[in-house]
């Protein structure tokens, strides 16, 4: 009796509830309605335009820059107990989105396959889809607090976090406006590393050293390749079909060229720069060479600990350093 009582995962219900109707209630308090309803029009929906996105990031490397030298000469705020809990709400945000991103893709992937799921607009732009891709656009500006909290404590600003965060943003929104319907496989893939990075930033706050923080860089780069491989196929796809149909090709796949040209050019990028990042990291032997030689080949905001007075060694820096 007991065990029929208990919800069992299926095609459908991956995890034995269904998830969607939660989530949609708990949208309509705060949007004021369903998240059936919700559609994404260009212009008329928050952060919906170019001039928004341009904007939003613009001030973003405004107080980035402009907050690390307004903290040149002044000492770290004791921010600890906040940065616990913006490490804790994202890390459980982004396990809820993947979760619903699961519901979502599971029974298509398995009846209709990975091709469908890719490319057809019926795959992987459905309105559900949709409504999780707009959240996780919006989570994209959320999460350039962590460079608030970086510099506010005067901890390193590396380029690969400064590039990282603000090209993101514009990346899902091009991937937003554009249709993609291979964008749920990198979204999804970045919600996976963000509950793992989250989770680990959120122990190492707490001053829990954890033996795996090699493998979250490893996971970021296994992420990027995986991400790569089916967006190249799925722009070669797009662009013979569209404009090359006498070359082979699987079929057609929805998109749009821009976006195509930025999912290949920023997560080529990243790619780049975390394979520069973990090599410059980490030595042969897995132990992190020193820290002036890291940031010396990574960062664009070295910090001097004599200049400001502020002691810092090698492990509370490899500790804290960010790339999101």
């Amino acid at each position: 009796m007991a065990l029929e009582l208990f919800p069992t995962p299926s095609l459908d219900r991956p995890f034995g509830v269904h998830l969607w109707p939660h989530f949609s209630k708990a949208f309509e308090l705060v949007a004021g309605y369903p998240a059936d309803e919700f559609q994404f029009v260009l212009g008329t929906t928050p952060m919906s335009t170019l001039r928004e996105t341009s904007i939003f990031v613009a001030v973003y490397y405004t107080i980035l820059f402009g907050g690390r030298e307004v903290m040149r000469n002044r000492a770290p705020f004791p921010l600890r107990s906040l940065f616990r809990i913006h490490n804790v709400y994202l890390t459980v945000l982004s396990a809820i989105l993947l979760a619903l991103y699961i519901e979502e893709l599971v029974p298509t992937v398995f009846r209709k396959g990975i091709f469908y799921a890719i490319c057809h607009r019926d795959g992987g732009w459905t309105n559900h889809l949709v409504v999780l891709y707009y959240l996780t656009y919006l989570t994209k500006y959320l999460e350039l607090l962590d460079t608030i909290f970086l510099f506010l404590q005067k901890k390193p600003l590396t380029f690969l976090h400064s590039y990282h965060h603000g090209a993101t943003a514009v990346l899902c929104y091009t991937q937003l406006i554009g249709n993609t319907a291979v964008s749920w496989v990198p979204i999804t893939l970045n919600l996976l590393v963000h509950v793992v990075m989250y989770w680990y930033y959120f122990q190492s706050a707490r001053g829990i050293r954890l033996w795996w923080k090699e493998w979250v860089t490893r996971l970021q780069i296994i992420q990027f390749v995986i991400d790569l491989g089916f967006v190249y196929f799925a722009s070669y796809t797009y662009f013979t079909s569209t404009h090359f149909p006498w070359m082979p090709h699987a079929g057609h796949c929805a998109g749009e060229a821009f976006a195509a040209f930025a999912g290949i050019l920023v997560l080529s990028s990243y790619l780049a720069l975390f394979l520069l990042f973990y090599f410059a990291t980490y030595s042969k032997d897995g132990k992190p060479p020193s820290t002036r030689r890291t940031l010396r080949r990574m960062s664009q905001a070295e910090v001097n600990p004599k200049a400001t007075g502020i002691q810092t060694d090698n492990a509370s820096v490899r500790a804290r350093k960010r790339q999101v």
